[in-house]
């Protein structure tokens, strides 16, 4: 019988996280993060360099002989905590996360070790809205030159390449200066989406898609789980910092009979998250039952994030309502990584279907 999985943190584990929530603090203010949202440029590139550069994070999962640091997605699921907790708008989850797995699928060496050290930005060109085993949309090709239009592609605005799924089963790299980017109207201004067109875009043929774009949207869809997690753990440990402070009748808030029982529902929630998201990360670390993880993660996941901002905005007041506050970045963040990478339902659907319970 193989050994449990311990789903603690390690001293390493920790040690990450310190680091990453210390340089996110002085580099990620919820005010900063705010104003970029208002220009055309949302990401923060200067912070995704220290990240990537400095820290050597954007390759954790890639193993050290192929230009990265040989972690697992334990560690990269503790700085994606982080970056929930910062909504940090970097493309980590899309470039170190999901373009990285495909890459690792496909076996190229030259870009893989390109964006494990951060010299450039990966995005895969599958809308952000499919779950694992859903279908995807594929670019025609014709002498290796590629056309169509892809749309709901996240981080594209930042990436220096784009790897495109064609109609001949193969996943190509495409330079991002090939392509038509135009961004989305994005309910969530920290993670943009965009409309990718190619017209004759030339392309390198990477590997076969399918199980290069399955392997990245089950990491993207499990590691989503730790990211959802640290949105949440802001929201409630701000939330009770809040009404500990406010005032009413003389007495804190956060006194009264009613809001203790809202926190107390809010913190099983967020500790059964950490729990789901844990093991999500944990099984594909392993490599074991990491379908089941993936998709029970993710079906608690989405609905927990968002109560948990919801609940914050709400037990924020009137400040909870305004813009200045950063808590409308969190639960816009929230309803947006909803649908990332297949919604509850589509996660409990496959779920059912795994153990023959399937809908009538």
């Amino acid at each position: 019988m193989s050994a449990q999985p311990d789903l603690l943190y390690s001293e390493e584990e920790e040690a990450l996280r310190s680091a990453v929530r210390d340089l996110l603090g002085d580099h990620c203010d919820p005010a900063g993060v705010i104003a970029r949202t208002e220009t055309d440029a949302p990401h923060d590139l200067a912070l995704w360099k220290s990240l990537a550069d400095g820290m050597g994070l954007a390759g954790l999962l890639v193993p050290e002989d192929r230009g990265g640091q040989g972690a697992s997605h334990r560690e990269a699921a503790v700085v994606l905590e982080e970056l929930g907790r910062a909504v940090a708008p970097v493309p980590y989850l899309s470039s170190a996360v999901v373009a990285t797995e495909a890459l690792l699928e496909c076996g190229d060496e030259q870009l893989l070790g390109e964006l494990a050290s951060g010299r450039r930005i990966g995005a895969l060109a599958v809308g952000l809205h499919l779950a694992p085993d859903a279908g995807f949309t594929a670019v025609r090709v014709t002498d290796g030159l590629l056309h169509g239009e892809l749309t709901g592609i996240a981080d594209a605005t930042a990436a220096d390449v784009l790897l495109v799924p064609a109609d001949d089963g193969g996943l190509y790299a495409v330079d991002a200066d090939a392509a038509e980017i135009t961004r989305q109207t994005s309910f969530d201004l920290t993670r943009p989406v965009a409309t990718v067109r190619l017209d004759a875009a030339p392309g390198r043929r990477l590997g076969e898609a399918e199980p290069a774009v399955r392997r990245a949207l089950r990491a993207g869809a499990g590691l989503l789980a730790s990211e959802q997690l640290g949105v949440a753990d802001w929201a409630l440990t701000e939330t009770v910092r809040h009404l500990k402070e406010r005032k009413q009748f003389n007495r804190p808030v956060g006194g009264f009979q009613a809001l203790k029982h809202r926190l107390a529902q809010l913190w099983l929630e967020v500790v059964n998250l950490r729990a789901a998201a844990r093991n999500a990360a944990d099984a594909l670390a392993r490599g074991a039952d990491a379908d089941v993880a993936v998709a029970v993660a993710q079906a608690y996941a989405a609905p927990a994030a968002v109560r948990a901002t919801e609940e914050a905005v709400q037990l924020h007041g009137g400040i909870g309502m305004t813009w200045e506050h950063p808590a409308h970045l969190y639960l816009k963040r929230a309803k947006a990584d909803s649908i990332a990478y297949g919604t509850a339902g589509a996660h409990r659907a496959a779920l059912a279907e795994s153990v023959d319970l399937r809908a009538p």
